[in-house]
């Protein structure tokens, strides 16, 4: 295989302890694959050591790895992509055959399912990935093994009709939940996980980043299925007032036959009106919603894909 209409693409935030080994070991693994490493602001020697090892450095000022990804994708052109974590916890040598299988089964994304070292691996970081993926296939649907892998690969036409938002460490969770939705054909290849080099440290916050994610799950969960979450959010608030207007209101009515809790009565209007009001939104966002996929997948398929004179990727 041809590695020039390959591109690594390395986003970066103080790894210059492991950045070179990085750089490194993708040369050996795919040669002549170009190799660009975005640094995010670095205040070690990062950039030096990637320049060193022969790759493309460029900056990104925007703190966050989901504006890095964004930039990746914007300025980069290439047929596929493979995108890694710099801090050497990945393989390269399973980049060929990651590529071959992306290939050979025609898949837009192939994301790598991290099996071995803990050491890297906090009890946090495996318990929140664990829960956050589980969460992503109950509401999505089938989904990932492990969602929140930093080593994925990417044809041309996933990469350039990828409609990023996120900011941070969310982007793992974008990633999925748009080829869940738009039904990209994905598919998974597990490789070893190693440990950080000495002196790297992991920049994934348990609970920050945990936190956000989750809300960016939620995000996605009302704009991806908004008939489903509104209805959920609907039912609450009508079940609550139809509670509310039995204890408080009809049965000190049918017991008394007056009514003397009329800020009761109030609020149970009030909670029902707001029920059928979240309802109906869900309806009128699920029409956009699906006017927003017809448009994106028409998009989609107009992006030409990898194909030789014979009809088979190349």
């Amino acid at each position: 295989m041809d590695y020039r209409n390959v591109a690594v693409i390395i986003p970066c935030f103080n790894e210059g302890e492991a950045i070179y080994q990085v750089v490194h070991g993708f040369k050996n693994a795919i040669p002549e694959a170009p190799i660009y490493v975005y640094d995010n602001c670095s205040t070690d020697d990062t950039q030096e050591k990637a320049r060193d090892a022969g790759a493309i450095v460029r900056v990104e000022y925007r703190k966050g790895k989901g504006n890095v990804v964004r930039r990746m994708f914007s300025d980069v052109d290439a047929d596929f992509y493979i995108l890694v974590d710099g801090d050497l916890t990945y393989d390269p040598v399973v980049a060929p055959r990651m590529l071959e299988r992306l290939i050979k089964d025609k898949l837009d994304m192939l994301n790598i399912a991290r099996i071995g070292a803990k050491g890297s691996y906090r009890k946090g970081h495996r318990l929140g990935n664990f829960l956050l993926t589980k969460t992503v296939k109950i509401i999505f649907g089938s989904g990932l093994d492990d969602m929140l892998s930093g080593y994925r690969i990417f044809t041309r036409r996933f990469v350039k009709t990828f409609p990023s938002k996120s900011d941070g460490f969310e982007v793992e969770t974008e990633l999925t939940v748009h080829s869940l939705e738009m039904k990209i054909p994905i598919g998974e290849f597990t490789a070893k996980y190693e440990d950080r080099p000495h002196g790297s440290v992991s920049k994934l916050s348990t609970f920050r980043d945990g936190i956000n994610i989750l809300l960016m799950i939620i995000r996605l969960f009302f704009l991806v299925k908004p008939i489903t979450s509104f209805s959920l959010v609907s039912a609450v608030l009508a079940i609550t007032s139809i509670i509310n207007g039995w204890f408080q209101v009809i049965k000190p009515w049918i017991d008394n036959d007056e009514i003397t809790k009329y800020p009761s009565v109030i609020m149970s209007s009030s909670l029902m009106v707001l029920a059928i009001f979240m309802f109906m939104t869900g309806i009128v966002i699920n029409s956009i919603s699906n006017m927003r996929k017809d448009q994106f997948r028409l998009f989609y398929l107009s992006t030409p894909n990898i194909e030789n004179d014979s009809g088979v990727w190349d």
